[in-house]
């Protein structure tokens, strides 16, 4: 046993304490470990880890350039508890995507959903001090049964499972840009000991702007694209700004806004505009009798309500012929889905996607950047020295609060994914300080016992 004094910020608790032993699963590129292990480095606990679990290759690559001396286990599903060596904390990010809104949000039924029952089946054959859990801040309301209810059927579930193995369980819904990090990151963290629940209220609101991550003098984007739009817009008016044909705004850049598809006049331009927003009315739901959907497409009759020039029907005959807009039924609802329904007259809409353009959005230094998720950070740049490029893997780092000696050794695509569905660390390390307020009580206990 070895002798540890632990400062804490709530006093001085000196006990008797063994190495800290915890594993790791879903570990993803390891952030959870690494704000754990910066919570214990804090109070002078040493730790160890004693199996870690990831079945993605390159996370894996990245786990083993982080921690070379260590195994990396495979598939959680496959390892037999009685393999998995005693540890005091279990800590995992289980997979979030049957519970996220960019998924099918599905639960318990995808089998993504059904990995938290390993977590289970290791808490109650393990016994371990505590756990600490994390996901999207969708499984908060996962399958709701009635709007009154506080939380959905799915994460009850989950507590009801986690309080039967007898542990006093607390979450969560943090925001990353509390925690002295400039990203707007709503995730559920789910603690529990056997001692108490852990406080996870009054955290110190610490903020950042991404000019303080940014790096400078890195190799801008020489696309046709983004010379396209500096053609039109100065660096700095484009902070802030996203390049989409979905929505209206003073922060959206459009494609007809740079003629991106082909030259298109004054007038062109503002019914564009204004059919942007006209398109998201319910009325025209009611008038085609079909479930409203954002964007419908609008007849000609229904477009001269609201808009009436003589040469309406060549304009946006010129339009669809630029691919600006199309033609397209109403969308019926079919079970889940939505489909054309070439019952009711044909319409004119704008050719929209989420992600239609090489830049997505250009993000402003002063300011925090959005939620970022593994299908958008290349689309997402920022401001160098007069043009702009992508997010570089460090960047993307310490949008994550990693800290600067994390080795990253990865391709950008590969990097993008594996950091849009990592953790943020200093969140991480400031719930595993609450968590192991307890853990040192628990020391301080059984040293007085013994």
């Amino acid at each position: 046993m070895l002798k540890y004094c632990i400062s804490l910020f709530w006093g001085e608790i000196v006990g008797k304490a063994k190495l800290l032993k915890f594993i790791d699963l879903f570990a993803g590129i390891g952030g959870i470990r690494k704000g754990f292990e910066l919570a214990c480095a804090e109070l002078g606990v040493e730790t160890e880890c004693v199996l870690t679990s990831e079945i993605k290759p390159y996370a894996v690559d990245v786990l083993k350039q982080n921690h070379p001396n260590e195994n990396v286990n495979g598939d959680i599903t496959k390892i037999e508890t009685s393999k998995i060596p005693d540890f005091d904390f279990l800590l995992g990010g289980f997979p979030c995507q049957a519970f996220s809104a960019a998924g099918k949000r599905l639960g318990f039924e995808d089998t993504r959903g059904t990995l938290f029952f390993e977590v289970e089946r290791i808490l109650r054959d393990k016994k371990p001090r505590g756990f600490i859990l994390e996901n999207v801040e969708g499984l908060v309301n996962h399958d709701k049964q009635s709007p009154k209810d506080k939380i959905g059927k799915t994460l009850s579930v989950i507590l009801e499972h986690l309080e039967a193995l007898g542990y006093k369980v607390n979450w969560r819904v943090l925001n990353a840009k509390d925690f002295g990090v400039p990203q707007d990151r709503k995730r559920i963290y789910i603690t529990g000991t056997f001692l108490e629940a852990p406080n996870l209220q009054e955290f110190k609101v610490k903020n950042a702007c991404l000019s303080e991550i940014l790096e400078r003098g890195l190799p801008v984007s020489n696309s046709k694209f983004v010379n396209l739009v500096l053609s039109h817009y100065s660096v700095d008016q484009l902070y802030g700004m996203s390049i989409k044909d979905k929505r209206g705004g003073k922060n959206n850049i459009h494609s007809w806004d740079i003629d991106y598809k082909g030259k298109t006049t004054k007038q062109e331009k503002q019914f564009l505009n204004l059919l942007l927003k006209e398109r998201r009315k319910k009325k025209w739901a009611l008038e085609y009798g079909i479930d409203w959907m954002d964007g419908m497409p609008l007849t000609i009759d229904m477009i001269r309500t609201f808009y009436d020039a003589d040469n309406l029907e060549k304009m946006l005959e010129d339009l669809v012929a630029k691919k600006y807009l199309k033609k397209e039924y109403p969308k019926r609802k079919v079970g889940n889905k939505r489909v054309q329904d070439d019952s009711l007259p044909i319409g004119y809409n704008i050719v929209a996607g989420k992600m239609s353009y090489e830049v997505a959005k250009v993000l402003d230094p002063n300011r925090i950047a959005p939620t970022l998720v593994a299908m958008d950070m290349e689309h997402l740049f920022v401001g160098d020295e007069g043009g702009i490029r992508k997010l570089s893997l460090r960047e993307g780092l310490r949008l994550f609060g990693y800290p600067e000696d994390f080795k990253f050794d990865v391709s950008l695509q590969d990097g993008y994914d594996l950091l849009g569905n990592t953790v943020v660390v200093p969140v991480i390390k400031q719930v595993a300080l609450r968590v192991l307020k307890i853990f040192s009580l628990e020391v301080k206990n059984e040293s007085e016992c013994a």
